[in-house]
């Protein structure tokens, strides 16, 4: 909700309002938590080990880029990785589905195929996150399981902890839901192994996200151009991620001259009719989880801009080697 992140009395007002709803939220959440803790409710430890990358805030923060990242890079020490997701958005028509690189991105979500597709590593999605693993394990000789998102999913447990932080919006007005963005307290950042700022540093951590484009890519001929070749041409863009903006200043700062602009809610289910005020004679920019699901109705015309996290910090190495220490062990 925008409010979340305003500053006008309105917002304020309506935060105030709300405040009662949150303090039942945080609450509930709290005595949850704290039954799993004292092993009052039960919860699920797999054979491998399980590194959650999660947030404190509702929406789009990058975690789906840090997903991929973790597990190339885990990839290239020769360790079998294999990711959960809860596949918001997904209409498989049974649970756990195990995604397919050529799925219709209706039927398997649209971040799952994406990390697919970008990884090569087997993709379960399941509402019931011990499902998952357990037919990943069944069917794979998984290393580690990666979980893109889960992070209050306490049924699960887990080795380590990732937040993803949007450097931009942070945590807004610093309330739970619903009066804010907030799942949980700032607090909980001091119990997770690695804190990652999206695009910019934050008072949190020094780790910094920075999400590199390069070239765009053609839905419809996969052909591939630099960005800098576009730079003289009056473009359009979409994004339906969690945070629109931040796709389209990432175009402005490489010199692209956006005539109009369109954000779409995350996970946007979309069809032709959503795209027919833009001009078919100029080019229209989109995030690659956008493009897998207008690929079938894509026109010659319109381009996806993918892009590699670069993850930089002090705590980033010790963090990988702390991962790869307990998979030996595991093993």
């Amino acid at each position: 909700m925008s409010f979340w992140y305003e500053n006008h009395v309105i917002a304020k007002l309506l935060a105030w309002l709300l405040f009662p709803l949150s303090l039942a939220f945080w609450f509930i959440s709290f005595i949850r938590r704290s039954l799993y803790r004292l092993n009052l409710l039960k919860s699920y430890r797999p054979s491998v080990p399980v590194l959650i990358v999660g947030n404190l805030s509702v929406g789009g923060n990058g975690k789906t880029p840090v997903t991929i990242w973790l597990v190339q890079q885990f990839q290239q020490q020769g360790i079998k990785c294999g990711v959960i997701s809860r596949g918001y958005g997904s209409r498989a028509e049974q649970y756990p589905y195990l995604v397919k690189t050529d799925d219709n991105p209706t039927i398997s979500g649209d971040e799952p195929l994406l990390i697919a597709q970008r990884t090569g590593a087997p993709v379960c999605i399941s509402p019931n996150r011990q499902q998952a693993i357990e037919l990943l394990l069944a069917q794979f000789d998984c290393d580690l399981i990666i979980s893109d998102d889960g992070l209050q999913h306490y049924k699960l447990q887990r080795d380590f902890e990732i937040v993803v932080i949007d450097g931009e919006r942070i945590f807004g007005n610093g309330f739970v839901m619903p009066s804010g963005p907030l799942r949980e307290l700032p607090s909980r950042l001091e119990e997770v192994d690695l804190i990652i700022n999206n695009g910019k540093s934050t008072a949190y951590s020094n780790t910094l996200m920075r999400l590199v484009p390069k070239f765009a890519v053609n839905l419809l001929s996969g052909e591939r151009k630099l960005l800098t070749e576009f730079q003289s041409i009056p473009l359009n863009a979409i994004a339906g991620i969690g945070y629109p903006q931040r796709f389209f200043k990432m175009l402005q700062d490489l010199a692209l001259s956006l005539e109009t602009t369109q954000g779409f809610q995350d996970h946007q289910d979309f069809n032709a009719t959503h795209f027919a005020k833009f001009p078919q004679n100029q080019p229209l920019f989109m995030t690659e989880k956008d493009a897998v699901k207008c690929r079938p109705f894509a026109q010659k015309n319109w381009w996806y801009v993918p892009v590699e996290a670069d993850i930089q910090g002090e705590n980033v190495a010790p963090f990988m080697q702390a991962v790869l220490q307990k998979i030996k062990e595991k093993k």
